[in-house]
């Protein structure tokens, strides 16, 4: 995207120059004010809007110098955790996921996000897209920074086709059979995770609400210990024969690209495989189709994993009222469709001023690939994740430590690789869950 990006001034500013947040003042000679900006979104052409929106926050704000820093999607709790006890801080964290932010709100380690909200305008956000924040009444503990859609099926026309497959499959069995028939040449299935990671277990949360099961009730008692919850690591055992040899490490970085080159049929991730498509493998873009990951029947509903991508303001942070300045800043409109635009359809707008405007709709991945831009963001406005299960479902702020925890990728290992016993594997599982809920 273009640095002469034309806007309104009323649509540039979106709502912050009425924040309240009045820009910071260094006297001359006084030592610049730092801002230490974190986040585990770190491609290339993200990389490049984040540089452009701290120019334009710099210019705007002379005597403020904002350094960004790359954490990582595996790696950010045990990252922050040494921040958070030597009191060296970032400034701004974005784009973890929302019960990451739960759990940090839950320590007394966040600082309330009311100010930043409001100098955004809370009218712009789509309806309710800071509810999943409001873990204090009246208090918000981070705001979003996009949604996703982090499960959708990916799938290749050209594949299916060649295969016989006519149709993008709506359960299981019909998932196995699609895959069954297009492995081959080389070709594998599917590129799902089997790695003691955070994809893992969060794409088997997946697969256990895609059997119609629940990791805890709606009054955050464990419930693993159930038909459903067997379903899905039976289930998910019986895809590994579709997926590459690697799949036992697999991690995000590692599903996309099996994807992407072209070394499996199908697909599990979100908007970024139409970038990446784009970008290093374009012989296939015209062929890539989105759809709603299977479940085991066609009477069990979808289940999106949104894990709402979000922005939050460490409370031992220095120079608060710069730093809440500059986070409100990374909703001004030309700094955030140029970040939504680095990978397009994979974080989705969460403010529907943005939605609206030419500048962001003007893309190119966006308006070729139109139907599944649209079909992840409906998906993602009614997505879950650990942290919020169901609407009926109360807040779970120990949902980032069950997530670093591993004990659900492990009980995949457990069962998948190592081939323990179903019962023993959700007996230990439900046990060291019920543990971590009490800790």
């Amino acid at each position: 995207m273009s640095d002469r990006i034309t806007l309104g001034r009323r649509a540039l500013m979106g709502g912050v120059a009425a924040a309240g947040l009045g820009a910071p003042l260094v006297a001359r000679g006084q030592q610049p004010i730092q801002l230490r900006w974190w986040s585990p979104q770190t491609a290339p052409a993200q990389r490049e809007a984040y540089m452009f929106q701290i120019r334009t926050f710099e210019e705007a704000n002379p005597g403020v110098r904002v350094a960004f820093e790359p954490s990582s999607d595996e790696g950010y709790p045990a990252q922050l955790a040494a921040a958070f006890a030597s009191g060296q801080v970032p400034s701004v964290v974005t784009h973890l996921p929302s019960f990451a932010v739960a759990t940090y709100w839950q320590s007394n380690l966040l600082e309330p996000m009311n100010d930043v909200i409001n100098a955004v305008g809370p009218e712009n956000y789509y309806p309710g897209a800071n509810g999943i924040y409001e873990i204090t009444q009246g208090q918000y503990a981070g705001t979003g920074i996009g949604n996703s859609a982090a499960n959708m099926l990916w799938m290749r026309q050209d594949l299916m086709q060649a295969a016989g497959v006519t149709e993008a499959p709506r359960t299981w069995d019909q998932l196995r059979a699609a895959c069954q028939r297009m492995q081959r040449g080389g070709v594998f299935g599917a590129p799902l995770p089997y790695g003691r990671n955070s994809m893992t277990s969060l794409i088997f949360i997946c697969f256990v609400h895609g059997a119609g099961g629940q990791i805890f009730t709606p009054d955050l008692q464990v419930a693993v210990d159930s038909d459903q919850f067997r379903n899905a690591l039976e289930f998910y055992k019986s895809m590994r024969e579709f997926c590459p040899p690697g799949a036992t490490g697999y991690s995000w970085g590692d599903s996309l690209t099996a994807f992407v080159s072209g070394a499996t049929a199908t697909g599990i991730y979100a908007g970024r495989v139409l970038a990446n498509v784009a970008a290093q493998n374009p012989r296939i873009a015209a062929s890539v189709t989105c759809h709603d990951y299977p479940t085991v029947s066609a009477q069990v509903a979808p289940w999106t994993f949104n894990d709402f991508p979000s922005v939050m303001i460490p409370r031992a942070a220095q120079n608060m009222p710069v730093v809440k300045r500059f986070a409100a800043h990374l909703f001004r409109a030309d700094g955030y469709i140029r970040q939504l635009h680095a990978a397009p359809g994979h974080v989705l707008p969460v403010l529907k001023t943005i939605s609206a405007m030419p500048e962001y709709q003007a893309n190119a991945i966006i308006q070729a690939n139109r139907a599944a831009v649209d079909l992840m963001s409906d998906r993602a406005a009614s997505g879950h994740n650990l942290g919020w299960e169901s609407p009926r479902h109360r807040p779970n702020t120990k949902a980032g430590a069950i997530i670093a925890s591993h004990v659900l990728s492990e009980a995949v290992q457990r069962y998948v690789l190592n081939n323990e016993p179903m019962a023993q594997v959700v007996s230990t599982t439900a046990r060291r869950l019920d543990e971590l809920m009490k800790a």
